[in-house]
């Protein structure tokens, strides 16, 4: 009995390019030429579609036509000129872990790239530290928790960081990447030396404050507008042998200010390394924030003080070390920090711990079940009591929904490049709020009214608050988002995307 002749290998692939392209040309009925080499490696089944519908956010949920699993940067790079050489070029969003919150690494009708495949493969670009030169180079879609790791190693580490680790290094240079450290250091943007990157038209740059320095600044914090970031040259400094990591309470607002400020201003690390503020709010139960840090025999004063006074603020500092000093010398350092500070007197409590525990704080906690409504403002120093009263107190307090964490502290304008995409407000020293709502699937309405309760009232009042993380959905939004930037950006998107492929969830070039 003769056998079927099998069916050649290129007529399988060209079949499986051409079920993509129906996919994706659906709404015009063309066809792109795809590299063979990426048939395998595109998927357009249900689970990698439903995979990239979705974000940290889980409110907002956009349909790719596919999903690209990547096992190199040239992958990306074919991927990008297939559709730069399309009549009608499609979409085309990273997904670096996930981690928006409004829908901004999604690419509907178009495809999404998922970086976890290139973090996993052997080819992809990895961590590579350089001790003597005090410098590593990292792909784009490693996550900073293994660039921790991998620096600690070497007795190195970043200066800059975020609070969560979970988070890919192209994703947070895209944005900014803020933290305690931002006062001191500035944004993780402010310390990259040097980058690779995919634009548009599928070309790889390498580009510097030397070379291609255009690029360079509008990539670090460009929303993913005019390149993939798959190689980022990050600065090291030693890391610290151990760290005091210390909370103070506040009942009055503008003590709390005062203090943080007097920190912000000196800028010097003797004092601190590292400077967040919060909230504490009255909704009758101490939060695991509270419970982690606060020994039990102080909650019940604790959380008197917070039904007391409705709000009480909360100063959170640390200090490195590259010694080995004893924990007393260690206290009397902290003692001579607080002494001239206006917290509640009795309410200072610090802990020792080593550098990587103080950075890994924050865990990787995942539920799908519940959505996160979050709001992350810029606010200009000169309008903090007018916030304070208007939205914390007038807003926050009294709707008492908020039971997530709620940020504020200070930023030194100056440890910014200007020159960067990103946006903050024109003032030397501005101050940071996030409230980092986690709500069930039905409920986030509520936050999302009290979010745009407080942009209302900023706007009624005058005061020039920015959006981190922005979610406007309207180019005229984002023209007065950028402000003074815009004509640069708008002009380095046609020089650099001009097809407007890139990240198209952000919204901006391509808004609905």
């Amino acid at each position: 009995m003769a056998k079927s002749p099998s069916t050649p290998i290129h007529l399988i692939v060209m079949l499986l390019v051409t079920c993509f392209l129906c996919t994706v040309g659906k709404s015009n009925a063309l066809t792109c030429p795809l590299p063979p080499e990426l048939a395998t490696k595109l998927h357009v089944d249900p689970v990698a579609v439903d995979s990239a519908s979705t974000d940290y956010g889980n409110i907002v949920h956009s349909k790719p036509a596919a999903v690209l699993y990547p096992s190199s940067v040239e992958d990306i790079q074919s991927l990008v000129r297939s559709s730069y050489n399309c009549p009608i070029p499609f979409g085309i969003s990273v997904r670096g872990n996930g981690h928006s919150v409004n829908g901004q690494d999604m690419a509907r009708d178009g495809v999404v790239v998922d970086m976890k495949s290139l973090r996993e493969n052997k080819h992809g670009i990895k961590i590579r530290v350089s001790k003597n030169h005090l410098f590593a180079d990292v792909g784009g879609e490693q996550l900073w928790i293994d660039v921790l790791h991998t620096t600690a190693a070497q007795g190195l580490s970043p200066v800059s960081w975020t609070d969560f680790l979970y988070l890919s290094v192209g994703g947070t240079l895209s944005n900014a990447g803020i933290s305690g450290q931002t006062f001191l250091h500035g944004p993780q943007i402010s310390n990259v030396y040097e980058l690779d990157v995919i634009t548009g038209n599928g070309e790889l740059l390498t580009c510097s404050k030397r070379n291609n320095s255009d690029l360079f600044d509008s990539v670090l914090g460009g929303l993913g507008q005019f390149g993939i970031i798959t190689r980022a040259r990050i600065a090291l400094r030693s890391a610290p042998a151990k760290v005091r990591w210390s909370r103070a309470f506040y009942s009055n607002f503008s003590d709390f200010i005062i203090d943080q400020e007097r920190i912000v201003r000196g800028g010097q690390r003797d004092v601190a390394n590292y400077l967040e503020g919060s909230l504490v709010l009255d909704n009758g139960t101490p939060t695991e924030w509270i419970t982690s840090f606060f020994p039990p025999t102080q909650l019940p004063q604790i959380m008197s003080l917070v039904k007391k006074y409705g709000i009480i603020y909360c100063l959170e500092l640390t200090k490195y070390y590259f010694v080995d000093d004893t924990e007393s010398e260690i206290d009397q350092d902290l003692q001579q920090v607080f002494k001239d500070f206006a917290h509640i007197p009795g309410f200072i409590d610090a802990k020792f711990v080593s550098h990587q525990e103080f950075l890994t704080r924050v865990p990787n906690v995942e539920n799908e079940s519940q959505t996160h409504p979050w709001q992350n403002l810029f606010i200009p120093k000169s309008r903090i009591s007018d916030f304070n009263l208007g939205v914390l107190r007038e807003i926050v307090l009294k709707r008492n929904i908020t039971t997530g964490p709620v940020l504020f502290y200070p930023m030194n304008r100056h440890k910014w490049d200007a020159k960067s995409s990103a946006v903050i407000p024109d003032e030397d020293i501005f101050y940071t709020t996030s409230f980092l709502h986690a709500s069930g699937i039905d409920n986030w309405q509520v936050y999302d009214d009290q979010n745009k309760a407080v942009i209302r009232f900023c706007e009624e009042a005058g005061i020039k608050i920015v959006k981190y993380l922005a979610d406007y959905t309207t180019m005229e939004e984002w023209i007065e988002h950028f402000g003074s930037k815009w004509t640069t950006f708008r002009e380095r998107k046609a020089q650099y995307d001009p097809k407007n492929i890139l990240s198209p969830g952000q919204k901006i070039f391509n808004s609905i």
